[in-house]
């Protein structure tokens, strides 16, 4: 029994001992393997991008568009960050100027893709939020836009911001005023130090609600750069603004080809568009009836006006300007449509009907050539006419015209637009420099 116990005992003793051993390994001995790399953190960014890139509407109070990319900075070994700090600091010096733009108006799309010619991620034009940077000269632009910026759930990267909005309507205008209200809270709290506004003002004019907002009325609005010819213009603190294509409609951002400016077209002008009654849409209607040219030019008119288009009708439209040599560009409640920059875009030279709507629209203090001074001032080689009886003379003199000639004038169009965008964009960016910077850096 004795003898049984004992060796009961040494078996236990023996198997502490073992046990003691194996630990003493595992801890002081036992090589150690790498740590994983951490692959959660290019996975939650991916689930950050699709979030903002999804067709689903995100609840604002509990969406940070920047939770992940926090995390994803904070999981960045300390190599990959001195490489990024080096990287980032020659930049950095040579920087005078950062400036936000908030894109809260479908003409934030014109500014950002067609003046500034940058891109936006996601290219998803359904997408929640999208944006863009980019660097030009001195300066650093960032650009937001999308249903989830939304006052107080974004991160504001800038002192310095460009708020694009949109007073056309009285429901727009109280959304507008939301977002100013929004923006003089952070200049008081010292979050923002200049702001401008880039605004699609009516269309008549009736952009009163605006005044208090601006530093010249006792606001905090620094630069106003408005839509339509307005006579607020001075070209001092408020500057006129161009209208641009239909990106509310998804028109895209239109790269000139050998094509588009050498095939000849097989229709001498072109009109797709709404008539309204008692208007002079309903005379451009009547001369193409009684001069047959409804039957050459390519035309399709309807009499309800279609806030959207239609992938099909979109094309249909793009295809019109593409085969036209001429765009009709009748008024509509403005004199400036969409359809003169989208003719622009294809070449196709705007007939335009150079008439005051009603309003309060006209010459400013810096320029007497309403309507559409801007334009006009920039030598837009359009054809201007007062009445469209004097359509069919047009159109004969077109019939008598070479294809080289034909090519000469699109090829001179193109050039202007392009060349007027990109002094549209240096306009921008000069206003913003010499407004926002100090005077020893931006004078």
């Amino acid at each position: 029994m004795r003898l049984t116990r004992k060796r009961l005992c040494s078996a236990l003793l023996g198997a502490y001992l073992l046990f003691s051993l194996y630990a003493a390994y595992c801890v002081f001995l036992k090589p150690r393997r790498s740590p994983a790399p951490p692959a959660a953190a290019p996975r939650a960014a991916q689930r950050d991008k699709q979030g903002r890139a999804g067709h689903f509407v995100l609840e604002a109070e509990d969406w940070n568009p920047w939770e992940a990319d926090e995390k994803n900075s904070l999981q960045q070994n300390s190599a990959n960050s001195l490489q990024l700090l080096k990287e980032k600091k020659p930049q950095q010096e040579q920087t005078d100027l950062r400036i936000q733009i908030w894109g809260k108006a479908a003409i934030g799309l014109y500014l950002w893709q067609h003046i500034f010619e940058s891109p936006l991620e996601p290219a998803d034009v359904a997408a929640q939020w999208r944006e863009g940077r980019l660097k030009v000269g001195k300066s650093f632009f960032s650009f937001i836009t999308g249903p989830s910026v939304v006052p107080g759930y974004f991160s504001v990267e800038s002192s310095n911001v460009v708020l694009v909005l949109n007073g056309r309507e009285e429901e727009k205008i109280s959304y507008a005023a939301q977002w100013l209200h929004y923006a003089q809270t952070l200049m008081q709290t010292h979050k923002l130090q200049h702001l401008a506004v880039v605004l699609l003002g009516s269309e008549q004019c009736k952009n009163e609600w605006i005044y208090p907002y601006l530093k010249s009325y006792g606001g905090f609005v620094e630069l106003l750069l408005l839509v339509y010819d307005s006579p607020l213009v001075n070209e001092e603190d408020v500057f006129q603004w161009p209208l641009g294509v239909a990106t509310y409609r998804n028109f895209p951002v239109v790269e000139p080809s050998w094509s588009m400016l050498h095939t000849p077209r097989p229709y001498p002008c072109n009109f797709l568009g709404t008539i309204y009654k008692n208007s002079s849409r309903e005379t451009l209607m009547q001369v193409l009836r009684q001069s047959g040219l409804d039957k050459t030019c390519w035309i399709s008119a309807r009499e309800e006006w279609w806030p959207q288009e239609t992938n099909e009708s979109l094309q249909k439209y793009q295809d019109a300007l593409l085969q036209s040599d001429l765009t009709l560009c009748p008024v509509g409640v403005n004199t400036e449509c969409y359809r003169i920059y989208e003719a622009c875009s294809f070449g196709s030279v705007p007939v335009v009907e150079d008439v005051m709507t009603p309003g309060n629209c006209g010459n400013s203090s810096v320029s007497h050539n309403a309507p559409l001074q801007l334009l006009k001032t920039m030598g837009a080689p359009f054809i201007f006419i007062k009445n469209w009886k004097e359509l069919p003379a047009v159109l004969e003199q077109e019939q008598n015209m070479t294809l080289q000639e034909k090519i000469q004038r699109r090829k001179k169009l193109m050039e202007w637009y392009r060349s007027f965008k990109a002094q549209m964009r240096q306009k921008f960016i000069s206003t913003l420099e010499n407004a926002f910077l100090p005077k020893d850096k931006g004078g």
